[in-house]
């Protein structure tokens, strides 16, 4: 004899022979998952035009002043130009005054030996430093790190006469070496501090390796170490590049000879006691902006500093 089948059993078939069964369950879950996708989906939108919007508004407020700078460059007559945002023309006469008529490359040329210079030195001296900061354990180490901080919170005009005056007790006016140990004095401090934090981040295991394999503290420091901080080197090497570029002050003060001006006291020999040329005011700036456009374009591949992920696998 057969047994009956259970309610539940007998309803099984009958509710999946239904047509319209499935067809009205699964529309209004789609339906509500639709729902709630479409407001997220706004949202993001939303956040997405607000970030362009914001990100057009930076590069505006960055780009517009080098614009104007140029278009006023190459206006032929920059003093009737008012507010309007084009030329009035186009010309290079403003160039060509300023790099062959006042000689302007000799600055050019003065500047670049300094900041070179003190690139150069600040980068091997603030390395140097950043890895017995960071490496070695000695008394008083903190007390040099907050001391090299409060270098960075002296004002520049603070300092201008007492190193002027110690400048002119050591017969370095008129010197660019004297010029380079200046900068080299307030770039420092920041180099210091901020390859400190690039050498604390590579991890001590690739140097105990590379010392179990043979190598000596020069090698460790030559294939090792320089290769994981070189960001960081690069990237205060922008900083002091920039800080002995743009200087004005003790450029202007320790440079009495009119052929050792850098860029900065040369500019002003364009403005005189009642009038300025502005046309070649801003041709000699565009040449100023250049130099540090191509410096930073050649070094900005190597600004990023994530190049010690990975280096332990663990």
């Amino acid at each position: 004899m057969s047994t009956p089948a259970s309610p539940a059993a007998a309803s099984a078939p009958m509710a999946a022979d239904v047509p319209g069964a499935d067809a009205d369950t699964r529309p209004a879950s789609s339906g509500r998952r639709g729902r709630s996708r479409r407001p997220r989906s706004a949202r993001r939108n939303r956040i997405g035009v607000l970030q362009a919007l914001g990100i057009a508004l930076v590069l505006f407020g960055s780009l517009f002043p080098f614009y104007w700078m140029l278009s006023t460059a190459v206006d032929p007559n920059p003093m009737s130009r008012g507010a309007s945002l084009l030329p009035g023309g186009f010309t290079l006469e403003h160039f060509r005054y300023v790099l062959v008529d006042a000689n302007f490359l000799r600055y050019v040329r003065i500047s670049l030996i300094v900041a070179l210079g003190t690139v150069l030195a600040s980068g091997i001296l603030a390395l140097l430093a950043a890895v017995a900061v960071a490496r070695f354990r000695f008394r008083l180490r903190t007390v040099v790190l907050v001391m090299v901080l409060m270098v960075q919170m002296v004002p520049l005009e603070a300092l201008v006469i007492p190193l002027f005056l110690q400048a002119r007790n050591l017969q370095m006016l008129n010197s660019l070496l004297g010029l380079v140990i200046v900068y080299l004095a307030f770039s420092l401090p920041f180099a210091i501090w901020n390859l400190r934090g690039f050498v604390a981040a590579v991890p001590k295991e690739l140097e105990e390796a590379a010392y179990i394999d043979g190598a000596n503290w020069f090698r460790m420091f030559w294939s090792v170490l320089l290769p994981l901080v070189a960001p960081g080197l690069v990237a205060t090497s922008v900083f002091s590049f920039i800080t002995a570029w743009n200087e004005f002050i003790f450029a202007l003060t320790f440079m009495q000879d009119s052929s050792k001006y850098t860029v900065g006291v040369g500019l002003r020999t364009f403005f005189t006691q009642n009038t300025a040329d502005w046309g070649s005011i801003m041709a000699a700036s565009t040449i100023i902006a250049m130099p540090v456009v191509i410096f930073f374009v050649l070094v900005q591949r190597n600004l990023a500093s994530g190049l010690t992920s990975g280096a332990v696998k663990g």
